[in-house]
């Protein structure tokens, strides 16, 4: 499935230009705007995966235009670029909700790795709902959706914690909702009305991720022709989220520690400190005291970190939470992709209640979007599931009835069928093909040759 366009909005024409170059190469599709009137009337007409505008553009400037894409779409993430920052407009702009803060003169490296991470972000957003309507759980762009008792009381636990300043740490397996839970507490903090701002802590090499989060003066290393605020300041007065906690470098883990003892930072090549009002929330998918006692994690860190620990429980601890999650995730992707909305048969709902879901909910999610996608009729049946035989069981210990012939088939030949589909879906695109079926396309290539050497003819084989 091909991802909607990029809109591109800056009065500067060498600007608009540069940015549609360098993200063409990288594949996006790309629009442009020269001032945010025109950038705004485009997204009410087309929906786009991402916004990067500039701040000073006549009719309606980058931050109106911020505000007015907020309010319109608020998943929608919005890079905010200019050459007149200071470090309170950057503030104003995370305020709003901008994605990131990009000082021009920029490189194309930064614009880039910044993008990918805007859309991973989109991406990889676990969404969670609850039914119990005594309590404030729900979010309308982030919903928490749960069933299960143990999950309300952390819920509650969370909320009762929020207002403080103390510094929360939340570990729990890849996929449990970490990151919706840390926006969760911002959002019943006193900080609510102040930024957001998060961090993975492995997505960055190390020689970058100080500089990302205490930001540098101009000058002060290899490559820094602007000054650059850090996520550490642009969380002034809100609240900083430090995924993957554990994956920091231990020199950088020294650092951290005295920003959360002194609540101040240092600038790469600055000459004074810089006081800071921030909640710092950390979060982790390792046992970080086990972390601690290998020596791959800072002791007084851990113990700064852990004044308020939370526990996410894995899935597959929430039998409950599978259906209501599985008929959000049915709403969510019906609605996005256009489609009818879908219901899963008794025998889909019976297989996704018997898998031990590694991926958790970001997995559950993962399956419910490529079945509303791969259904043909109105009801998901397990093979519109495409579930991987070498995770789930193989072609010749599953059988799920179909009503194909009145026969039933085995993984091997649903697999076929479903790769059949996905290619004339996408008019034989390999590449959009396989996006649909969540496998790469040398493994798409590999099942077609293997079709084809097993004598079993498809359209798209050769």
């Amino acid at each position: 499935m091909q991802s909607r366009p990029i809109l591109v909005a800056d009065s500067q024409p060498e600007v608009r230009t540069a940015l549609f170059e360098a993200l063409t190469r990288m594949g996006y599709a790309v629009a442009l705007a020269e001032d945010g009137e025109e950038a705004l009337q485009k997204f009410k007409a087309d929906p786009f995966e991402l916004i990067i505008t500039g701040i000073r553009m006549p009719r309606l400037d980058g931050m109106q235009l911020l505000s007015q894409v907020k309010q319109q779409s608020p998943q929608t993430p919005v890079i905010v670029i200019t050459g007149h920052g200071t470090v309170d407009n950057a503030v104003d702009a995370m305020r709003e909700g901008a994605f990131d803060y990009i000082l021009k003169p920029f490189s194309m490296e930064i614009i880039k790795e910044t993008v990918v991470r805007a859309l991973n972000s989109v991406k990889s957003s676990a969404s969670l709902k609850t039914d119990n309507k005594t309590n404030d759980y729900t979010d309308d762009r982030r919903p928490i959706i749960t069933e299960e008792r143990v999950l309300k009381r952390l819920l509650d636990m969370a909320k009762s914690v929020a207002p403080a300043k103390a510094t929360v740490l939340i570990q729990g397996e890849s996929g449990t909702g970490k990151e919706l839970l840390a926006r969760f507490i911002h959002k019943h903090s006193d900080r609510a009305s102040g930024p957001f701002v998060a961090i993975n802590c492995a997505s960055l090499p190390e020689g970058l991720l100080e500089s990302e989060l205490f930001g540098h003066e101009k000058g002060s290393f290899t490559g820094a022709t602007a000054r650059k605020i850090g996520k550490f300041e642009l969380a002034h007065q809100g609240t900083i989220l430090l995924d993957e906690i554990s994956e920091m470098d231990p020199a950088l883990q020294a650092k951290l520690l005295r920003v959360l003892q002194e609540e101040e930072i240092d600038r790469v090549g600055g000459k004074n400190p810089i006081a800071i009002n921030i909640r710092v929330i950390a979060t982790t998918n390792r046992n970080l005291m086990e972390w601690v006692k290998q020596g791959k994690f800072r002791q007084d860190l851990y113990y700064r970190l852990n004044v308020i620990p939370l526990y996410i429980p894995a899935l597959r601890d929430r039998p409950r939470d599978i259906c209501p999650l599985a008929e959000h995730f049915l709403r969510k992707y019906s609605r996005e992709n256009g489609r009818k909305l879908k219901k899963l048969s008794p025998e889909s709902l019976a297989q996704l209640k018997s898998m031990t879901w590694p991926g958790n909910v970001r997995e559950l999610e993962n399956i419910i979007a490529r079945g509303v996608l791969l259904a043909k009729g109105s009801t998901i049946e397990p093979s519109d599931l495409f579930l991987d035989p070498a995770v789930y069981g193989s072609a010749e210990t599953q059988q799920v009835k179909t009503t194909k012939n009145g026969r039933t088939m085995t993984i091997k030949e649903m697999e076929k069928e479903l790769i059949e589909q996905a290619l004339v879906e996408t008019n034989g695109n390999r590449t959009h093909a396989a996006g649909i079926l969540g496998i790469s396309v040398r493994t798409l290539r590999n099942k077609l040759a293997e079709y084809k050497a097993m004598g079993w003819e498809t359209g798209q084989a050769a």
